[in-house]
């Protein structure tokens, strides 16, 4: 089956393709909302956090793992199915993130936790509440060894 989507708007941000590596809760970024919708903005600036979805827009045609890649970058991850990772070469090149909202002026929201390069189109914007919390819990150990900061999070 296919369907087609439409770009709501675009991210502008400093982070580019090329570049250091940034920590994701570090980058500051605006999602530029296209003026016809601007009127559905209204109201989200009453939220701390939103779910945002994006297309990895600069993924190059074609470039996608198999069924299988390693967990962590390199070889020292156990191999797992594409669908038990967060890379972004899957069968469709979807980004979703959960931002801090830190404003909204007219049609562009400034957040801050958003792992899309500049120009990425912006599929949909979601706020994020109390009942998309989750508690306590269970994922892979090979995916802690560079988040500790998490750990209390996560059940053992």
């Amino acid at each position: 089956m296919s369907f087609q989507v439409i770009s709501i708007g675009f991210v502008r941000t400093e982070w580019k393709r090329e570049g250091p590596r940034v920590e994701r809760h570090e980058i500051v970024s605006e999602l530029v909302v296209d003026k016809k919708y601007e009127d559905a903005l209204d109201g989200i600036d009453e939220y701390s956090h939103l779910f945002v979805i994006f297309w990895f827009h600069e993924l190059r045609h074609g470039r996608k793992h198999g069924l299988k890649m390693r967990a962590k970058r390199g070889q020292e991850g156990p191999l797992v199915g594409i669908f038990a990772t967060r890379s972004y070469g899957r069968p469709n090149p979807i980004g979703l993130a959960v931002v801090d909202l830190l404003r909204r002026e007219d049609n562009i929201l400034t957040v801050r936790g958003l792992d899309a390069f500049d120009g990425s189109p912006i599929l949909d914007i979601k706020p994020y509440d109390h009942l998309d919390r989750k508690l306590r819990i269970k994922v892979p150990d090979w995916t802690l060894k560079t988040i500790n900061r998490s750990a209390s999070l996560v059940q053992r």
